[in-house]
């Protein structure tokens, strides 16, 4: 095998399955937050909708006829500038029309995305035209509404009726338009699968092969889209791999013919090809059922095919739903924010313009200020109550000794403040209240915060609970922190940690556990999965932060097998695909 330096742990693992991805990154990209994300293996983790359009009572801008309407819908980029979606098609004669086009947007749970919708009566030729070719300027303008993707989404019938009115938001009204979201049906199906092969060729020389196998979709063009592959296992010509996840949304239907490619690893890249067949996921059921294999086929350069004496067998084939961070939060679940606040005295004098923690009598924010303010506005819109406990960490409050976990709001009971504004006036108040002092222990908060959400576990189950934590310095309490954090993550609760200034951050990096080790306390025990997202505001915009928390939310709910309050529990969790 090849023996040049790489990352040779990370070429070997699993890609792929189904996980939701990324299928068309509508509105703006941030490169940076996407090299961020790649760099350390995470991908952002999105899910496709598609957006249904209905409206009543349109503006008759037609003499002799009804209005003939369409709608177009945007997306408002970080810049402010507007971005088109899509447009229905045109409904020829009517003030009520239901529009059969949908519009399709790429959730972005870590994005506030604010969607604009423009009605407009069409006045030129659309027949056998494409409306994406249409001018607005010639057509009349009958509305427009707008509001926040999340606002959909959480609504438990996942619509929301919008006022239409004139550009400006102002003036009489104009008719409603109401807007439905679905998700990508063929993401909830899922099949997983457990290859096993037997006799497989040895490829290698000195050793082995190193077998692992690579599926394909095939696609209209004759060609072939790789849609994920699995691990690979060392020195074994009998290899049993574990499960793959393949979601309907990438092998399209049961019958539709994937290629099964077996390959021996090697470091240089240069995978060796020990043989491969042609399959579609019924066949794969099929064996399944009947306990048979399969031979490979070796292709020759001659155009003849061997027949290998390996053969790939299915150990396990299960049909089953999986449920999507959408299904839970549309069916009532919430995420309850809190935040703790460093106010150790590497911060700097706060009087000071060159302190992190600097209120500027203009109105331009602090890197605490804006943390609290980008992270807060996207989670508020899960809260119902948008009460949201709030702490400090690292302070002397009336000239007693440093506490580590105290109330932002300076009381002594009331940690909770009302509003991603209550959490900013609570830590300007703060400012004048609380001596700067140290060190920065993470422990007492990361217990606290974890406290409540284990407390909900007796009260409800609808809760998922997420801590902010801002801050600036070097961890001196790092294994406790650890021994903290393992614990919680049995828990409905996330940690997501913000660097501000220019301290070495080393420590969250190990506490973010990106590198695929689980923490490990202090008694050897290991995390049950990672709950823990770190970003050093320096690198890149905070939504990168929240794009690991679907992801972590979902790895709770499925490990628990706790599903969606809607759920229906008599009806199969396999349905046919």
């Amino acid at each position: 095998m090849g023996g040049c330096f790489s990352d040779i742990k990370g070429g070997k693992q699993a890609i792929g399955g189904a996980q939701e991805r990324p299928i068309n990154r509508d509105g703006d990209v941030n490169d940076a937050v996407e090299l961020f994300n790649r760099s350390r293996g995470v991908y952002p983790l999105h899910t496709q909708l598609e957006l249904s359009l209905s409206a009543t009572n349109l503006l008759d801008r037609d003499i002799t006829s009804k209005s003939d309407p369409m709608v177009v819908a945007y997306v408002k980029t970080a810049d402010g500038k507007l971005k088109e979606l899509g447009r229905t098609e045109v409904i020829l004669n009517n003030l009520s029309p239901a529009w059969i086009e949908k519009i399709p947007v790429a959730y972005h749970f870590e994005v506030v995305q604010q969607l604009i919708f423009q009605v407009y009566d069409v006045d030129t030729k659309y027949h056998n035209v494409n409306v994406k070719t249409l001018k607005l300027e010639d057509q009349d303008f009958l509305g427009e509404g707008s509001c926040v993707l999340s606002e959909i989404v959480t609504k438990q019938n996942r619509s929301l009726t919008l006022n239409l009115n004139n550009r400006s938001g102002r003036g009489r009204n104009l008719g409603t338009l109401t807007v439905h979201a679905e998700e990508t049906m063929a993401s909830k199906s899922v099949v997983e699968i457990k290859f096993r092969c037997s006799q497989l060729e040895n490829v290698d020389l000195f050793s082995k092969s190193d077998p692992f196998l690579r599926v394909s979709r095939i696609v209209e063009s004759g060609g072939s889209v790789p849609i994920c592959k699995t691990e690979v296992v060392d020195n074994n010509l009998n290899p049993i791999w574990k499960p793959l996840s393949l979601s309907m949304q990438q092998f399209g239907s049961k019958d539709n013919p994937l290629d099964i490619e077996c390959f021996d690893f090697n470091s240089n890249g240069n995978h060796v090809l020990i043989g491969k067949l042609q399959k579609s996921v019924a066949d794969l059921e099929k064996l399944y059922k009947e306990r048979s294999g399969v031979n490979f086929i070796i292709p020759s350069s001659h155009g003849r095919e061997k027949v290998s004496k390996g053969q790939l067998f299915v150990d396990q084939f299960i049909e089953k739903q999986q449920f999507s961070f959408l299904d839970y939060i549309s069916s009532g679940f919430e995420l309850n924010f809190m935040v703790a606040v460093d106010f150790t005295a590497s911060n700097r004098d706060p009087r000071q313009n060159d302190s992190l923690h600097y209120i500027d009598p203009y109105g331009r924010l602090n890197s605490y200020q804006k943390a609290i303010t980008e992270v807060g506005e996207v989670i508020q819109f899960y809260d119902a109550d948008k009460r949201f406990p709030a702490w400090g960490f690292g302070g002397r409050i009336g000239g007693g000794p440093v506490s580590h976990c105290f109330n932002l709001d300076g009381t002594a009971t009331g940690f909770e403040v009302e509003g991603v504004q209550g959490i900013m006036t609570a830590y300007a108040s703060a400012l004048q209240n609380v001596a700067l002092s140290g060190p920065t222990l993470f422990g007492p908060v990361v217990n606290k915060a974890a406290e409540i959400a284990g407390r909900s576990l007796f009260q409800n189950h609808n809760k998922y609970y997420v801590l902010l934590i801002i801050t600036d310095g070097i961890l001196t309490d790092l294994q406790e922190t650890t021994d903290a954090l393992v614990r919680a993550s049995d828990l409905p609760f996330s940690v997501l940690i913000v660097g501000v200034g220019t301290a070495d951050f080393k420590q969250m990096e190990i506490l973010d556990a990106d590198d695929g080790q689980r923490l490990t306390s202090s008694t050897g025990r290991v995390a049950t999965r990672d709950i823990v997202q770190f970003v050093p505001m320096r690198d890149v915009q905070i939504q990168s932060l929240l794009e690991e928390l679907p992801g972590q939310f979902l790895s709770y709910m499925r490990c628990r097998d706790i599903k969606p309050l809607t759920f229906n529990a008599t009806q199969p969790c396999s349905p046919q695909l």
